[in-house]
């Protein structure tokens, strides 16, 4: 029997060390020839194929609807039947591994997430996709190098330095130990630590504290690791030495220390300490450093199976405080008092993961003037661009004068890009529709919102204009066929933005412009028009499924890309997939073309 079967694929890495066996002793193997007819609908459907060389064609209702190659399975939902309407055919020789119905059947009855894997709807199957990954979650952050996690800078003091002195010192810098430079009896340079256990100790000396040199009670034993160090083996020497703090020196330069807490803290929210760090920067350069570890944390979260909008969450909350902090940095206070700070596009809804660029934009209080302000735009973008955030193509940016103006005049331009003949007029209503306020007055950016609801609100003819941008992108009803019967440089690529998650922000934007809803994430968008009854629950949910496996889908392509050293963009090839991965991204595709044939039917595009 064969024994070389691949367990590490959906939905078969989550069978049991038993299941595993019970699918090895059944497992045989079949050859097809090129063209041969491998399944049709005159044929007992009595196995499911799992492919281990060749691809095999997908043929539905006289249409390609998928091509299956190494380590891809099908016939899954046929061979429960014992029958199939579909037609699937040797593209090349083939060979597959042929696992019995009659093992299929046991698998399905005691494993309920194998089962949720094969036949279960879009929602369940990405729940149980979900619930796979979570055990994988704290052995992949576990794994991160002590560099990655929140090393404390070192912060050193003299050992001839008294107690009283030194606790002073440290309760101004806000720190809860020191390093101690001093030399050993030896004559020889050390180094040691002073903590607030060892003032505990030290009070018990029958030496005044004023008078006691931090030499005589700090510890000079001191446990070191290297910034390479896995953050569990890392854990392992503060257990083994029985210590809250090791040094983390690289060769004889001490680059700062790090706690157990901290460890602890990384491992379960490490995105916590970048906010840390956001909040105890002090000049533009100590944000940088915090906000070039954000795709890192985003790696590491998504490597350990966070969930997406969890990912998506986390990274607009920490950019919100980056934009803020450094808007701090360069704008004096009476700028930031009468201005709103505002991001906008895929970051205004929450939905921009990686850095990919900026969509800012800065609104003023009508009658306050800074004649500095182009400078200081200037030093914004700018030095965002040095913290990894690409300058926007289209110069949607608060250096553009377009998007830095007072409110009054702003409501103008708004009004322009409705009524004008500015070609991009709606594509710029669309990118301010989904602002939000990170820093200032967020009563301005209310009042301009205000006043773009007023111009849209009772005219059916300028929603349907504004939501008739769903087709956008549409291309010919053929294109699925074309994806998946070419392959290799011939192959098609799939653009995840335009035919994936563009429908759906814009068409739900849509939606929640007429329904004057504030809502700016799409999600949100989407669970208030479900909750007010716009949109079907049935619609709303698969909506939400739909979106977070396309940007889940999107950001591994992304990270991928990155490892590579290539630049980031949002096209995938289906080879690159997974089966279960086809298979959602066809199901996707599915609800996006039941939403725009609901939006065509809503907003009576047809009559444009």
């Amino acid at each position: 029997m064969p024994s070389a079967f691949n367990f590490n694929h959906p939905p078969f890495d989550c069978l049991s060390p038993a299941e595993r066996q019970r699918v090895q002793d059944s497992l045989d193997i079949a050859y097809f020839p090129k063209g041969a007819v491998i399944l049709d609908p005159d044929m007992p459907a009595l196995y499911v194929h799992v492919v281990i060389k060749g691809h095999v064609q997908h043929v539905e209702s006289g249409e390609v609807v998928a091509v299956y190659g190494p380590d891809d399975f099908f016939a899954a939902r046929a061979t429960m039947a014992g029958r199939t309407t579909s037609v699937l055919t040797a593209l090349d020789e083939v060979i597959t591994y042929l696992l019995p119905q009659a093992t299929l059947k046991d698998l399905v009855a005691g494993n309920s997430r194998f089962s949720a894997l094969l036949f279960a709807d879009m929602s369940r199957r990405l729940s149980a996709v979900s619930e796979g990954n979570k055990s994988r979650e704290f052995l992949s952050l576990m794994m991160v190098k002590v560099r990655d996690a929140f090393i404390r800078k070192p912060w050193f003091v003299d050992g001839h330095t008294d107690l009283v002195t030194l606790c002073r010192q440290l309760s101004d810098a806000g720190l809860t130990n020191a390093l101690v430079n001093d030399v050993g009896p030896d004559g020889q340079v050390r180094i040691g630590m002073f903590t607030t256990t060892d003032l505990r100790d030290a009070l018990l000396h029958p030496t005044p504290p004023g008078q006691l040199a931090v030499r005589e009670v700090a510890r000079f034993d001191l446990v070191a690791v290297g910034p390479d160090t896995e953050l569990f083996d890392a854990l392992l020497v503060m257990i083994r030495h029985r210590v809250h703090r090791v040094l983390v020196r690289e060769g004889d330069t001490i680059l700062g220390v790090l706690s157990q807490l901290d460890l602890m803290s990384f491992i379960s929210n490490h995105s916590h300490l970048i906010a840390l760090q956001v909040q105890q920067a002090t000049r533009v350069d100590e944000l940088q450093a915090a906000a070039q570890q954000m795709d890192g944390l985003i790696a590491v979260l998504h490597n350990g199976g966070v969930k997406i909008e969890v990912i998506s969450s986390l990274v607009s909350e920490l950019n919100t405080q980056i934009f803020a902090k450094l808007w701090a940095c360069v704008a004096p206070p009476e700028l930031v008092a009468n201005s709103c700070l505002l991001v906008m596009g895929s970051e205004g809804r929450g939905e921009q993961i990686l850095k990919t660029d900026q969509d800012n934009a800065l609104l003023l209080a009508d009658g306050f003037d800074c004649p500095d302000l182009p400078a200081i735009a200037q030093r914004f973008n700018e030095a965002l661009t040095t913290f990894g955030y690409p300058t926007c193509p289209g110069n949607i940016m608060v250096t553009n004068p377009l998007w830095r103006q007072p409110l009054t005049a702003f409501k103008a331009t708004i009004t322009d890009w409705l009524h004008g003949a500015d070609p991009d007029g709606p594509m710029h209503l669309a990118i301010f529709m989904d602002a939000r306020a990170v820093a200032g007055d967020a009563a301005l950016l209310h009042q301009a919102q205000q006043h773009l609801g007023k111009l849209f609100h009772g005219s059916d003819a300028l929603l349907a204009r504004f939501a008739s941008a769903v087709d956008q992108f549409s291309e010919p009803g053929t294109w699925w066929n074309r994806l998946t019967t070419l392959r290799g440089r011939e192959e098609q690529a799939f653009d995840l933005k335009k035919l994936g998650t563009f429908p759906i922000v814009h068409g739900v934007r849509a939606l929640a412009l007429q329904h004057q809803l504030s809502a700016v994430r799409t999600t949100e968008r989407i669970h208030e028009l479900s909750s007010h009854h716009h949109l079907d629950a049935t619609l709303a949910r698969d909506l939400t499924d739909a979106l977070q496996f396309l940007m889940g889908l999107r950001l591994k392509n992304n990270l991928r890309l990155r490892q590579l050293g290539e630049p980031a963009h949002h096209r995938v090839r289906l080879s690159e997939l997974g089966t279960l991965e086809r298979d959602l991204l066809k199901d996707s595709l599915a609800i996006i073309k039941r939403f725009k044939q609901h939006l065509r039917t809503h907003f009576k595009l047809e009559t444009l």
